[in-house]
């Protein structure tokens, strides 16, 4: 049963998590059982204030109580350690980051103004922010990269002998996967400097067959067989994703295939996904002054750009994203 109280209270829960992983506490939490005061003097806490800050994690269920006082890490929140397989660690420190918690305050003024909540608390675009605050840019991007790790092996396209170019691509994740799968594709990973830091490592499985370049794909973009776009087009409004479109499509060699990664805007809100695309969409009014879009909407704005769209995969694993698969007109 939904219960408005607990709604109107979930920031308290956010910003719990957001604490407790700032502080480290679920890695220390996961080595095994141990007390308020122990901990405390490793993360340099008040003990009396992260007692009760560990009590709270056991009644979300992210830690478990070992009598006589003693906490460890629950199942549950194994995610929230670093190097787990699936780790959110990231997502929670973006999440609650202060410059993030202004911006979501600032959404009532979004909603009476149409403009992004994220430029009028800032006074820049998120992406400007980001370049001049390299600590919380390398928090976002690793984040990218978890949300990414969530789906990556989950996106089942034929691209054998083919050229795929991964567009904003961040360290590689996503091509990395799809190389892996597919031992006769080659790839190119294109974002900016800052985006592809740490791809190297992750594309050293494939490095054979496989560039990074870095560049503003508003300027241009490689050329190749398959170009992905995942997670990128729900950030800008339509007039600038055309943009980037069409100079995805100048880049298509021919006969080759768009795929575009990210939620589609169910035309029910009864749909399983609606929660999770509705939500982001709120997201992308916040922080950027994007949009989730539905079928239909993808379909014109694609179109705008010279592309058809031929394909709309179903949601990957229980996430809301889709593949939408489009090609040139």
């Amino acid at each position: 049963m939904k219960n408005l109280s607990a709604m109107a209270f979930g920031f308290a829960g956010s910003q719990i998590l957001y604490a407790a992983t700032k502080l480290g506490l679920p890695d220390l939490l996961a080595r095994g059982p141990a007390d308020a005061e122990t901990l405390a003097g490793q993360v340099g806490a008040a003990p009396d204030a992260l007692r009760r800050l560990l009590r709270a994690l056991v009644v979300l269920d992210v830690a478990i109580e070992i009598p006589p006082a003693r906490y460890a890490l629950s199942a549950f929140g194994q995610p929230l350690r670093t190097g787990h397989p699936r780790s959110i660690r990231s997502s929670v420190l973006l999440l609650g980051d202060p410059d993030t918690w202004r911006a979501w305050g600032a959404l009532t003024e979004s909603v009476r103004t149409g403009e992004t909540a994220w430029d009028h608390v800032h006074g820049k675009p998120l992406f400007e922010h980001l370049a001049a605050a390299p600590g919380l840019s390398a928090v976002f991007n690793t984040a990218m990269r978890e949300g990414t790790g969530q789906v990556a092996d989950l996106v089942d396209v034929d691209v054998a002998g083919r050229t795929v170019v991964d567009v904003g691509g961040g360290n590689g994740t996503l091509l990395a996967s799809i190389l892996t799968r597919h031992p006769d594709a080659h790839g190119v990973l294109f974002d900016s400097a800052e985006g592809t830091a740490d791809a190297a490592h992750v594309l050293a499985g494939v490095a054979d067959r496989c560039r990074i370049e870095n560049g503003d794909f508003f300027d241009a973009v490689p050329e190749g067989d398959v170009i992905v776009l995942k997670g990128i087009l729900h950030d800008w409004d339509d007039g600038t994703c055309v943009r980037l479109l069409r100079g995805c499509r100048k880049a298509l060699r021919p006969g080759g295939r768009l795929l575009v990664v990210e939620p589609v805007m169910p035309e029910s809100l009864d749909a399983a996904e609606a929660a999770g695309v509705v939500m982001s969409d709120v997201a992308m009014l916040v922080y950027t002054g994007g949009r989730e879009r539905t079928r239909p909407e993808f379909e014109a704005l694609l179109a705008d750009a010279g592309f058809v769209v031929t394909r709309v995969g179903a949601c990957l694993g229980g996430s809301p994203i889709r593949v939408v698969e489009a090609a040139g007109d």
